[in-house]
C-alpha cells in the first residue's frame, strides 16, 4: 500500500500553530483552533474537521480507517485527549485525557469526562446528549439544559485564543501541500 500524501488544506479564517504534527491528507474549517503540540494523523484515510472546533495542546486525533474522519463544528478535544471515531458530530467535550477507540461514532453533544477510556468491544453510535464519566465510563444522558450557555462559554474562548495564540506561537497560513 503507498503511503498517503501530506496535503493540509487550512481554512483562512482558521488558527493552527506551526509547532502542530500534521500527516496525511487533513482539512481544518474556518474558526477551528490547533493548539502547538497538538497530533493530527490521516493514516489510512483523510480527516474533515469542521468550524469553530478547538483542540488543545497534546490532543491526539487519529484516522485509521480508509473512509472519511468527519469532525463537526464546535468541538472541544482538550489536553492530552485522544481520539480515533471514525465520526464526530457536533458540540461534543473530549475532556483531559480522555481516550475514544475507532469503534465509536460520536453523535452531537455529548461528553466524554477526564480520564476515560471508551473502547466498546463492537462497533457503537453514541447518541446525543450521551455523557461518559468515571473510571468505569458509565453513562447518562444529558436533559441539554444550559446548552446555550456552554455554547456562549465556548465562542468566547475561541475569540480569546484567536486573539493570544498568535502573540506567543508562529502560525501555519492558508493551504500547504507536501510531497
Amino acid at each position: 500500500m503507498a503511503p498517503i500524501r501530506d496535503k493540509f488544506t487550512i481554512h483562512s479564517k482558521a488558527v493552527v500553530c506551526q509547532d502542530v504534527e500534521l500527516k496525511g491528507d487533513i482539512t481544518i474549517g474556518s474558526g477551528t483552533i490547533v493548539h502547538p503540540k497538538a497530533t493530527i494523523f490521516a493514516v489510512a484515510g483523510p480527516i474533515v474537521i469542521g468550524s469553530g472546533c478547538i483542540i488543545e495542546e497534546s490532543a491526539i486525533i487519529v484516522n485509521r480507517r480508509k473512509e472519511v474522519m468527519r469532525i463537526g463544528d464546535d468541538n472541544l478535544f482538550e489536553i492530552g485527549s485522544r481520539i480515533e471515531s471514525p465520526s464526530i458530530g457536533s458540540f461534543n467535550t473530549f475532556s483531559t485525557r480522555c481516550r475514544v477507540h475507532h469503534t465509536v461514532r460520536i453523535s452531537s453533544f455529548c461528553v466524554v469526562g477526564a480520564g476515560c477510556l471508551l473502547v466498546p468491544a463492537e462497533d457503537e453510535t453514541l447518541e446525543d446528549y450521551t455523557v461518559i464519566y468515571g473510571a468505569n465510563a458509565e453513562r447518562r444522558k444529558w436533559s441539554g439544559r444550559g446548552k446555550a450557555q456552554e455554547a456562549d462559554l465556548r465562542r468566547k474562548h475561541a475569540e480569546y485564543l484567536r486573539e493570544m495564540l498568535p502573540k506567543f506561537n508562529r502560525l501555519r497560513r492558508g493551504e500547504a501541500s507536501r510531497e
